[in-house]
């Protein structure tokens, strides 16, 4: 099974709000999923992002791979370097 650290979509139409989750890389976008561990909040100013650094790192460490977006992110919280 391939798991994925990606952005799930939430929020109203044309006022999104993402959800950073562990998935399956079949599963669809905002479909079933593993685990939350964060939130994206791109609308809000300041923009609003918070993940939880200690469950990233173990799923990035188990070989969950993170999509582009959430690569970015990860690196912008300095978890990722």
């Amino acid at each position: 099974m391939a798991v994925k650290i990606r952005l799930k979509r939430m929020g109203a139409k044309k006022r999104p709000f993402y959800r950073i989750v562990v998935a399956d890389s079949r599963a669809p976008r905002d479909g079933k999923f593993i685990e939350e561990i964060g939130y994206y909040n791109p609308i809000s100013e300041p923009v609003e992002l918070k993940i939880d650094g200690e469950k990233a790192q173990k799923w990035l460490n188990n070989g969950a791979q993170p999509s582009d977006t959430v690569k970015s992110l990860l690196k912008k919280q300095g978890i990722l370097e």
